[in-house]
């Protein structure tokens, strides 16, 4: 039961996504709908067969704030493409552009991917002054398109619900 299913509000905006035994609980106990499910895909309880659900949508409206995507490693890395942000070649460290001894801090527009090698080649200095040209500007990552990139590889059908009209 590794599935991860997305939960709309009642309104039908994303409001985060959970486990396929999240997903089942709420189900069960009357608190979502299932919207969507997958294909060709079931789970069995003691008496019957039930579709896996894909899509839920709870049955009333939850009010909270917009919450922004959380600075990690894992984050910065999948922000990045573990691309070194330096050399292009894959990359799996972090790397502050401005080095925290000098007052850099941990931020989304000071961390970037980096490979080992460049790591080391820049070691505390700064990028002017170990002469390496950063591929991009860092940014801070929003939520939505965040979700479309990192969860939907093979969610095809949670392509309406997180994708604007056009």
């Amino acid at each position: 039961m590794n599935c991860s299913v997305l939960v709309l509000n009642a309104s039908y905006e994303y409001l985060n996504v959970t486990t396929l035994r999240r997903a089942i609980k709420l189900l069960y106990k009357d608190k979502a709908e299932m919207l969507e499910t997958v294909k060709g895909e079931l789970f069995c309880s003691a008496s019957r067969r039930h579709d896996l659900p894909s899509v839920i949508r709870m049955n009333y409206y939850i009010r909270r704030p917009f919450q922004d995507v959380p600075l990690s490693r894992r984050n910065i890395l999948e922000r990045d493409s573990h691309i070194c942000q330096y050399c292009g070649q894959y990359g799996d460290t972090i790397d502050h552009i401005i080095p925290r001894s000098r007052g850099g801090g941990d931020s989304w527009i000071n961390c970037v991917c980096a490979c080992g090698p460049c790591n080391r080649k820049k070691k505390n200095m700064t990028p002017e002054e170990a002469a390496m040209d950063l591929l991009g500007e860092p940014r801070r990552p929003s939520a939505i398109p965040w979700l479309r990139n990192r969860k939907v590889k093979n969610r095809k059908e949670w392509g309406r619900y997180l994708y604007e009209a056009t």
